[in-house]
């Protein structure tokens, strides 16, 4: 009678077989990583462009008619608070006046997240 043959895998193969997994399993974590971060980076970006197309909507349904420089605040949006800047500007027309307003990233201030702009109009009264 002859040997019975050995059948599966040797240790080296099991061993490459971990090796080619271990190395796939980094790949797709850090490519999930890198999806998590861009989509909170996208949230934050879309919450922020809520903040300033709030800040214009505010001043149009007011019918503010604001002095010419820098104002700054806060605006809680989200569970969070962004800081904004708003920035008045003058124009050629006597009866308009810019508006252009910053959001801030409340976890690094000084980046921008979004700068939205409109104008505010000075109605006879």
């Amino acid at each position: 009678m002859s040997a019975a043959r050995q059948l599966g895998f040797t240790l080296l193969e099991v061993l490459v077989a971990l090796f080619i997994l271990a190395i796939t399993m980094a790949a797709v974590s850090r490519t999930s990583s890198a999806s998590i971060h861009h989509v909170e980076a996208l949230r934050s970006r879309v919450i922020a462009d809520w903040v300033a197309q709030n800040r214009l909507a505010l001043h149009q349904a007011r019918g503010d008619w604001l002095p010419t420089g820098i104002q700054n605040g806060e605006e809680k949006q989200a569970g969070q608070v962004y800081p904004w800047r708003e920035e008045i500007i003058a124009t050629p027309n006597p009866s308009m006046r810019r508006i252009v307003v910053d959001v801030f990233d409340p976890a690094d201030p000084p980046h921008i997240l979004r700068e939205s702009s409109g104008y505010l109009v000075q109605f006879p009264r």
